[in-house]
């Protein structure tokens, strides 16, 4: 009797082992679950047009993801072609890690295609040397032919109470915050319905309040206590993370 007791509490064990905790370049990574059921974020119709099934991720890299200090991502977390999920524990909620499997390369392909078409959108108007800082900028494309600063303060989106209301920018180079700049939706409008389209790679400084989907050709920086309400998505490069809040959250 003690041996089947040892033995099933071993099963038992091991069972919650590999569900709670995965296991990547030696660290290990916790999975923190709200509910006693886990369920996985469903993604909007209208972010599945636009991202295909690079919508499923919260954060999704190219070649690895790193983070240092107490970061929460909800959502699902991953990369491909690389396999490094590196640094300390990242918190997950309602999410999954994807390392270099089929799920994050048809993700990785997907953001592409995704990346092009948003590069592509017609009818932009061009805001080449505008800082964002202090704008209030209604629905529709703005282009960027270098690079699209956001000095401290605050940027807002007005969706004109149309809850389907969408904004793009085109990005030549690179997207920088300043240190505590917020980018915000006001009247009725969806952060998940704002794409940043970044030609290089995006760096949002300490304190930053962001939201949207970011779809960079390279590298998603992010500061101390940087919160990004949308997905951060890298073609290429990484996505560094640091102390930071993660939500694919309207």
């Amino acid at each position: 009797m003690t041996t089947q007791i040892t033995t099933l509490l071993f099963v038992l064990l091991t069972i919650m082992s590999a569900n709670c905790l995965r296991v990547s370049n030696g660290k290990n990574f916790i999975k923190t679950f709200l509910t006693e059921t886990y369920t996985s974020i469903t993604p909007t119709q209208a972010n599945v047009a636009v991202l295909g099934k690079a919508a499923d991720y919260a954060v999704l890299a190219g070649s690895r993801t790193t983070n240092e200090g107490s970061t929460t991502v909800v959502g699902t977390l991953g990369v491909s072609p690389g396999t490094a999920i590196a640094g300390t524990a990242v918190t997950m909620v309602d999410g999954e890690f994807h390392a270099g499997d089929a799920h994050s390369l048809a993700a990785q392909n997907d953001l592409t295609t995704a990346y092009n078409n948003l590069a592509n959108t017609p009818g932009a108007v061009d805001k080449t040397g505008t800082d964002l800082v202090g704008l209030t900028l209604t629905p529709g494309t703005y282009k960027f032919n270098v690079a699209c600063f956001l000095s401290a303060g605050i940027l807002t989106l007005d969706a004109q109470n149309d809850p389907n209301a969408k904004w793009i920018f085109q990005i030549g180079t690179t997207l920088i915050t300043a240190v505590n700049s917020t980018v915000r939706v006001t009247n009725g409008g969806s952060a998940l319905n704002v794409y940043w389209q970044v030609g290089s790679a995006a760096t949002f400084n300490t304190g930053t309040v962001m939201v949207g989907n970011v779809v960079a050709y390279a590298a998603i920086s992010f500061g101390t206590g940087a919160t990004l309400h949308g997905r951060a998505l890298a073609r290429v490069g990484e996505v560094n993370m640091l102390s930071n809040v993660i939500e694919v959250k309207a």
